[in-house]
Formats: structure tokens, C-alpha cells, sequence
């Protein structure tokens, strides 16, 4: 009869170094995918939003202005939501708001969103962490006219998540954006 080891009920330390590493991995690996957004450049286009504050990057002075096209080349999400400004669900695509901020290099809690008629509202960054926010610019798959509450148009996943239908997350909700100050 072969004697059996008894087994080791707590973790040596290479099984604690093991679990570090895999830990390690696993959250360098869940921010990956901001190490894969496009370069910043210089936009070609007209300008449609400019963000300031409290970021790492800047493509003019301490800012970074964007196109359309510069927002494109991030990677698009898509919402289907209703919201109490437009009659039924409509489709929303854009990159996420998320996506934007670690794209300028954002290092602040909150983001003062400033509108066309300036209109102004803050919006904590846990809202965009904890939701997938998107910065829209394109409805029903076409790119958002001023008419339309573009040219970008901050929405939040209303239909699923209906804890965020009310009037804290409208409020949020800030069309026609012209810009974002980091804070």
C-alpha cells in the first residue's frame, strides 16, 4: 500500500505568485483594448468637438479637436433605445464614451459637456465606467445633421437599463455637443 501525501491546504507561495500573475494578465489584458485605439491626429475635416482639461494627450495647444472622420476610426458601439426627446427607439451608433476618454488620455472623475446653445452638464466618469455610453453620431445608421441633435448626442442604454430612465441620467444626456472639459 502506497502512502498518500497529505494534501497542503493553504497556498505556498509559488501558488500565490501563480494567482498574482493570472491576475496581472487578466487585467492588462481587459485594458487592452485602449492600447489598440488609432493614433491621435490632426483632424481634416470640420471641427465638431473639442476636449480640454485634465487629459495626457493634445493635438492644438492643450486640446485635442476632432472630426467626424477621427471619431469613426474609433470602435463603434450601437444602441437601441428610446429617450423622452425622440418619438419611439431609434438606433444609435458612435464610439463609447469610455473609449473617447482613454483615447485623449482622460485622468479626471467628471466631464463638463457643453452644448451648441451652452447648455451646460456634468457627467460623472462612473456613469460611462459602470454603462455603455456612447457618443453618438449617427441615427438609424446615418450621421446626426444639428436638426437632429448632432452632431454628437451623449445617449445612455435606456431600454436596458430602466434604473436610468429619470431625470438625472436626461439631464445627462447632452445633444449637440461642441465640447467636453475633463475634470
Amino acid at each position: 500500500m502506497i502512502a498518500e501525501k497529505p494534501v497542503q491546504k493553504s497556498c505556498s507561495g509559488l501558488v500565490q505568485l501563480q494567482r498574482l500573475v493570472a491576475f496581472t494578465l487578466l487585467f492588462v489584458t481587459a485594458r487592452a483594448g485602449t492600447t489598440n485605439l488609432p493614433v491621435l491626429g490632426s483632424p481634416t475635416g470640420k471641427v465638431i468637438l473639442t476636449i480640454s482639461g485634465n487629459i495626457e494627450k493634445a493635438n492644438r495647444e492643450k486640446t485635442v479637436v476632432i472630426d467626424l472622420a477621427m471619431l469613426d476610426s474609433l470602435p463603434q458601439s450601437k444602441v437601441v433605445t428610446k429617450n423622452p426627446w425622440i418619438k419611439d427607439a431609434h438606433s444609435y451608433e458612435g464610439p463609447l464614451l469610455s473609449t473617447v476618454m482613454d483615447w485623449v488620455g482622460s485622468k479626471g472623475t467628471n466631464l463638463v459637456v457643453t452644448a451648441l446653445n451652452d447648455y451646460v452638464g456634468k457627467i460623472p466618469s462612473t456613469d460611462f465606467t459602470q454603462f455603455p455610453v456612447i457618443l453618438a453620431t449617427r441615427k438609424d445608421g446615418r450621421p446626426m445633421s444639428i436638426r437632429e441633435k448632432g452632431p454628437a448626442f451623449v445617449i445612455y442604454p435606456f431600454d436596458d437599463h430602466p434604473e436610468l430612465y429619470n431625470e438625472v441620467y436626461f439631464c445627462r444626456s447632452i445633444w449637440q455637443i461642441k465640447s467636453i472639459q475633463v475634470q
